[in-house]
């Protein structure tokens, strides 16, 4: 009889186990998220101004609701608003007006009746020199680890935004020169996999102080940067764009302008 009692028992126990558990997440309104960049590449005839707009989504939807309707304005001081074009999938881009220094520009966004924006000035950067490639990094020494050197100007406050892409991975890192005011220094690129042939693009982007304050809390909370900067975040971290119309319903992104340099090598 104890037998028997001990088997129904079990088998009430592992029956209960195929129960579907059904969790309500609860989904608030959601949030207009902007990347925005007008750029300038460093020693280069080349600059865009990129702007992708998507809205956020519920906790299991992996698919990005991207914005394909809003308009979007960039002006310079004292001139007319210049219309940026849509492209496809949230992404709209202007390659018609360079960046100046010390002129303000204000990119302005329309959408369900609603108006954000920001006004930035050029943050002027420095050139990416070389690559150092070590063959022998990792915890088990067999990894290939790059650095990507340049120089930084002495008796100023300087703040950088590196990024490192390739077919690989991408890692992306925010800098100030507290500690290396005026001497060379590096960004440093890892990911699992990396291999000889493959090509590694890098970018060094001059940013404010606040821009590298709202980066460098993003890389933090993401931890493992591997996904990029703009993934979901466990905590909300405001940006520099504002709500013109209604201040409570804040956007999340940022926009800023920058000189860039880039420098592509292929790992040996």
């Amino acid at each position: 009889m104890k037998k028997l009692l001990f088997l129904i028992i079990l088998a009430t126990t592992f029956g209960a186990c195929e129960d579907v558990v059904e969790v309500d997440l609860n989904e608030g309104t959601p949030k207009l998220v902007i990347e925005a960049n007008f750029e300038k590449q460093i020693g280069v005839d080349d600059f865009i101004l990129r702007v992708t707009l998507s809205k956020t989504i519920p906790f299991f939807n992996s698919d990005p609701e991207f914005v394909n309707d809003a308009v979007v304005t960039i002006t310079p001081e004292n001139e007319n608003a210049i219309v940026v074009p849509f492209i496809e999938d949230g992404r709209y881009a202007l390659s018609t007006i360079e960046p100046e220094s010390g002129v303000p520009y204000t990119l302005e966004i329309t959408v369900d009746g609603e108006t954000y924006s920001a006004t930035e000035m050029l943050v002027t950067g420095v050139p990416l020199e070389f690559v150092e490639q070590d063959n022998e990094g990792g915890f088990s020494n067999d990894e290939i680890e790059l650095k990507a050197f340049f120089t930084d100007p002495p008796d100023t406050e300087n703040y950088y935004f590196f990024e490192g892409l390739s077919s690989r991975g991408y890692v992306a890192d925010a800098l100030t020169d507290e500690f290396f005011d005026g001497n060379q220094i590096f960004g440093f690129y890892s990911v699992d996999d990396l291999e000889a042939g493959d090509q590694v693009t890098f970018y060094l982007s001059g940013v404010d102080e606040q821009f590298y304050n709202f980066m460098f809390t993003l890389l933090q909370q993401s931890g493992d940067q591997g996904g990029g900067p703009f993934e979901t975040q466990p905590a909300t971290v405001r940006g520099n764009i504002v709500n013109q119309t209604n201040e409570a319903n804040f956007p999340l992104g940022y926009f800023r302008v920058s000189e860039v340099s880039l420098l592509t090598y292929t790992v040996e």
